[in-house]
């Protein structure tokens, strides 16, 4: 079965500042900011979050399917993709845009400021859901991921309505999208993905209770970073799964795409919810000891021994075993 992840491609520019964001805030001057930051490195990354989470489940021996828009200067990194297991055929090449860019600085307390230039990802909206899955026909589950928010709503709408299963990711884009958009986007997945802030702030601009967003989805799967994962259904116990410690926080730009490429490949992989947030709980470790969202190596030896150390050497073996052994299935064994 098919993983389709929709969503950015994008170059990262990663920048670190040595200080604190806060100390350089002045209070009762916080209405005209102008702030400037020395940093002192600059690493230029593949990234964006439809291309993250392909390539997350490429390296997890899974053949995933990439929708999103690029500009032509994308020929060096669709092969980089391609030779990490993504299926980029599907992607659209702008004519006259470039490939959207990311730039991001973090603070020694490792908050983030950002900016995000959408270029081609404007394109999006054109790109034809039904099209790429009519051409695939093994479609499992399909991941909307912040994008274009007309590519986002278009994709949503048609798998609401042709009854695909998708999973909402709605994270940075929640902070430019009012209630109703949000409500559309959230609408009827079979999974929703924030971390715990973008919890609060989903709710707060839609309006809604827990228990509304749980009326609304399959399953509502939050991380919290170090403090682990949650999921929670209206349909069983809410299970909470530890974090794999990391042995150094290097940058946490793209841990949350990692995560949701483990989570699915566990589940399409036929492992149950907890192994399969497992899986993605230690595969969004090894990001978060790596600058860069995509510059991480997975050795399978190393990995699952880590996960043996947390979980257990009966948990690491059966993600290990399901892994590498069992074909890819339906990820429906993971709403049950």
């Amino acid at each position: 079965m098919t993983i389709i992840a929709a969503g950015s491609i994008a170059t990262d520019h990663l920048m670190v500042f040595p200080g604190r964001f806060v100390e350089q805030l002045v209070e009762g001057e916080l209405h005209q900011i102008s702030l400037s930051f020395l940093v002192d490195d600059l690493q230029v990354r593949r990234g964006g979050i439809g291309a993250n989470v392909s390539f997350g489940l490429g390296i997890l021996g899974l053949r995933p399917v990439l929708v999103g828009a690029v500009g032509t200067d994308f020929a060096e990194y669709g092969a980089w993709l391609e030779d990490h297991g993504v299926d980029t055929s599907h992607v659209h090449v702008s004519s006259t845009h470039h490939t959207a860019r990311f730039v991001c600085t973090t603070d020694a307390d490792q908050n983030q400021i950002a900016t995000f230039y959408a270029g081609a990802m404007s394109e999006a909206r054109e790109i034809d859901l039904g099209e790429v899955i009519a051409a695939l026909d093994d479609v499992d589950v399909v991941v909307i991921s912040p994008d274009d928010p007309a590519a986002m709503l278009r994709h949503t709408r048609y798998c609401r309505e042709n009854g695909v299963r998708f999973a909402a990711d709605p994270s940075q884009q929640l902070a430019r999208m009012d209630g109703a958009d949000i409500s559309e986007l959230v609408e009827g997945a079979s999974y929703l993905f924030t971390n715990a802030y973008e919890a609060d702030l989903l709710r707060q601009k839609a309006g809604w209770s827990v228990e509304d967003v749980l009326d609304r989805v399959g399953m509502w799967i939050t991380t919290s970073g170090a403090d682990g994962v949650t999921i929670t259904s209206r349909h069983r116990d809410q299970l909470h799964v530890d974090a794999v410690l990391a042995t150094g926080v290097a940058d946490p730009t793209g841990v949350g795409d990692a995560f949701r490429a483990g989570f699915l490949a566990g589940l399409t992989r036929g492992l149950d919810l907890e192994r399969s947030t497992q899986l993605g709980a230690g595969l969004a470790t090894l990001v978060v000891e790596t600058v860069g969202t995509q510059q991480y190596t997975f050795e399978p030896s190393t990995f699952f021994t880590r996960l043996g150390d947390v979980y257990g050497t009966t948990a690491s073996a059966e993600i290990e075993s399901a892994l590498f052994s069992a074909p890819a299935t339906t990820t429906a064994r993971g709403e049950s």
